[in-house]
């Protein structure tokens, strides 16, 4: 039985690829299970990782989420001592279990490849593990992104961890030509396969209202339930001047717009343009005709008690996640390796353990 180990940083976009690839691999009758050895659920131990829940729902997997997955971790877990003896016992009981009677298993990787690596437990410890070849998933950005990828490329293969390959995943309009024209020749040229490149899609890729409000915290003070899973394609930081911001805003279409609780006229202007929703920032509270014209437009406001550049800081954790019910968005997944990924190259190794 071979495993594939899906690492990236985080907001890569790594359970998406997990899950379309297990869609994609059950349509092509090989049995799937599903494993993410660190939970990094904020807050209680008891909590659900939501990516653990998505894949154990659509994939109707047997076994109870402690199994899925089964270590938590968290951004002080070295205050809790180092176990990691008792730590990877308790993945490898588990992932024995997971792997039973499956053909492979999927194993999504933590934040990033570097997550609890003071415990022993990052990506490469745990693909060396797991006997696990791995996928890279890259979420470019800019060169230096780029260079992060190889770099990481470069590290997984110094340290003996088979490469099956990398995804460009969620590339934007504007980076498309030059990574399949440029980065990708590169990366290959280094000896270092690309499984595909993924197109960015706002369904799949944009995360909600809902997402900013849990990352963010604050008061809801104008939203309703179904406001609050519009997506968010763009972010807008209200600091300029009227005449500078009309324009702007205009050409941005579903975007959160973050500004001051005192800045009441580049709200009214933001609410007159395609807002999805308006963040306040300071814990300084609106005047009333914000207020009035958000409830006017039924666009969500949220109110912050810290600054601007404190909540700009938060909403790089925010990220978008597929939920269950999702139907639309669990499809894209799946259409996205479909049409995007050599998954062919998947059933192949996967396939040669049994020659």
């Amino acid at each position: 039985m071979r495993s594939i180990f899906i690492s990236g940083m985080a907001g890569s976009g790594k359970t998406a690829i997990a899950l379309g690839l297990a869609l994609k691999l059950r349509a092509e009758g090989i049995k799937v299970g599903y494993f993410k050895p660190l939970d990094p659920t904020k807050g209680s131990q008891n909590k659900t990782d939501d990516d653990v829940r998505l894949l154990k729902e659509v994939l109707n997997l047997p076994h109870d989420e402690s199994v899925l997955s089964p270590v938590h971790t968290a951004p002080f877990h070295l205050s809790r001592g180092n176990n990691t003896a008792a730590n990877r016992a308790k993945i490898m009981a588990a992932y024995e279990k997971v792997a039973a009677d499956v053909d492979t298993v999927i194993v999504d990787g933590s934040l990033s490849p570097y997550t609890a690596a003071s415990l022993g437990l990052d990506a490469i410890n745990l693909a060396k593990m797991l006997n696990s070849a791995l996928i890279y998933v890259a979420r470019l950005t800019d060169d230096y992104s780029f260079d992060k990828t190889i770099f990481y490329n470069e590290h997984f293969r110094l340290a003996g961890v088979p490469i099956l390959g990398n995804i460009f995943n969620n590339v934007s309009r504007t980076l498309l030509d030059k990574t399949r024209g440029i980065y990708t020749p590169i990366l290959e040229d280094a000896g270092f396969p690309v499984l595909g490149v993924i197109p960015q899609k706002a369904e799949i890729a944009a995360p909600t209202v809902r997402e900013y409000y849990d990352t963010l915290g604050g008061e809801l003070l104008v939203g309703d339930e179904n406001k609050m899973m519009h997506l968010v394609e763009e972010v807008v930081i209200g600091s300029m001047t009227i005449e500078g911001a009309l324009s702007y805003l205009r050409r941005a279409p579903n975007k959160a717009v973050i500004t001051g609780g005192d800045r009441s006229d580049i709200a009214i202007t933001a609410l007159e343009t395609s807002t999805s929703v308006l963040i306040l920032t300071g814990g300084l509270y609106p005047d009333v005709s914000v207020i009035s014209k958000a409830t006017e437009k039924n666009v969500p406001v949220i109110l912050v008690h810290y600054d601007t550049y404190t909540a700009i800081e938060r909403m790089h954790e925010v990220s978008r996640r597929i939920h269950p019910s999702d139907t639309k968005a669990v499809q894209i997944a799946q259409d996205n390796i479909n049409e995007f990924c050599s998954w062919q190259s998947v059933v192949e190794y996967i396939k040669q353990e049994d020659q």
